[in-house]
């Protein structure tokens, strides 16, 4: 690294750009995504070599709805191809946000977005069992008829109504992870993993393959941050510290917790695989990944980062 600093990974959440509650509309994608930025503040200011990764499930929802509505008028895109063009809007959208924020704070810089493909094994299991949710939240009625209408399968989120899943396999190796290590040594700023990565795999010949999935982001962005020697793993979502027994009377919130604990709490069901599951997972992934005795992962809200950096919020999580 060009200041002698290890690097930062900075995974946001797809909500981090389409607020809940709101349509979800470009305009509304550059204020949100305005505002994550300037919660990454003090991180873009420390000049530490900083790589965001995001999710895309409301993005990618509406853009593969845009296709199957739009199958009468024009050729289709399968999901695959959805995901990169989602990530490359997506990344878009980031860097600029990004660039703008630096300049304010006179550091004129460029952010680079790699489109980059995620490999994954042909025959994972989740192909045939979709578990990722992607688009808009429906009433029960709607999802029964798009359910009958397009096959699609749905599943239900307590409290904000269903929404469609589909195949999540797991994160093997990123296809472009030597030329992310060489520009994050170089000192630059980069969007990457966008969406999880654009999920390919090796045919009989070795050749990759565009698939239909949407790979999870927390878990791609694990597999990054292990393959760049990052020192810092932050996992941004809606809460701001990880509990045991959430949303019940028993709620314990969180501030540190072992890989051994994670995975304890994980087996017992703490850690739903739809909301927080993934993230305890990834956090276990990166830090088993790590060969940097001080690597950890800090898993909290957007409006707390900076403390969270400085061990004053969020939940950390170590090896031991």
């Amino acid at each position: 690294m060009k200041d002698g600093s290890a690097p930062i990974v900075v995974a946001l959440g797809g909500n981090a750009i389409s607020p809940l509650g709101e349509e979800g509309n470009i305009t509304q994608q550059f204020r949100q995504t305005r505002q994550t930025v300037a919660g990454l503040r003090d991180l873009l200011i420390s000049g530490a070599p900083l790589i965001i990764t995001h999710g895309n499930g409301p993005q990618v929802g509406n853009a593969i709805r845009r296709v199957e509505l739009s199958a009468d008028e024009v050729y289709p895109l399968d999901l695959g191809l959805c995901v990169a063009d989602v990530q490359g809007g997506m990344g878009y959208m980031i860097a600029q946000c990004l660039m703008n924020a630096l300049r304010r704070h006179g550091r004129d810089r460029i952010v680079t977005t790699i489109v980059t493909t995620v490999q994954v094994a042909p025959d994972d299991p989740a192909f045939s069992n979709p578990s990722k949710p992607i688009g808009s939240y429906f009433e029960l009625e709607r999802a029964e008829q798009y359910m009958r209408q397009y096959g699609w399968a749905m599943t239900e989120i307590p409290g904000r109504g269903f929404r469609r899943v589909v195949p999540s396999p797991r994160p093997i190796a990123i296809v472009e992870i030597d030329l992310i290590r060489k520009l994050v040594e170089a000192g630059e700023l980069l969007v990457a993993v966008g969406g999880g990565g654009i999920p390919v795999y090796r045919d009989e010949n070795g050749d990759l393959q565009g698939c239909e999935a949407v790979i999870d982001k927390d878990l791609a962005s694990g597999l990054l941050a292990a393959g760049i020697g990052a020192a810092t793993l932050f996992i941004v979502t809606a809460v701001d510290k990880v509990c045991l027994d959430f949303g019940k009377p028993s709620e314990h919130r969180l501030d540190r917790l072992e890989t051994a604990e994670a995975r304890r709490h994980l087996e017992q069901g703490q850690f739903p695989p739809g909301s927080m599951g993934p993230k305890i997972r990834a956090a276990i992934d990166f830090l088993e990944s790590s060969r940097r005795d001080d690597a950890r992962v800090i898993i909290c809200d957007i409006e707390h980062i900076s403390q969270a950096m400085e061990g004053k919020a969020g939940t950390i999580i170590t090896r031991r």
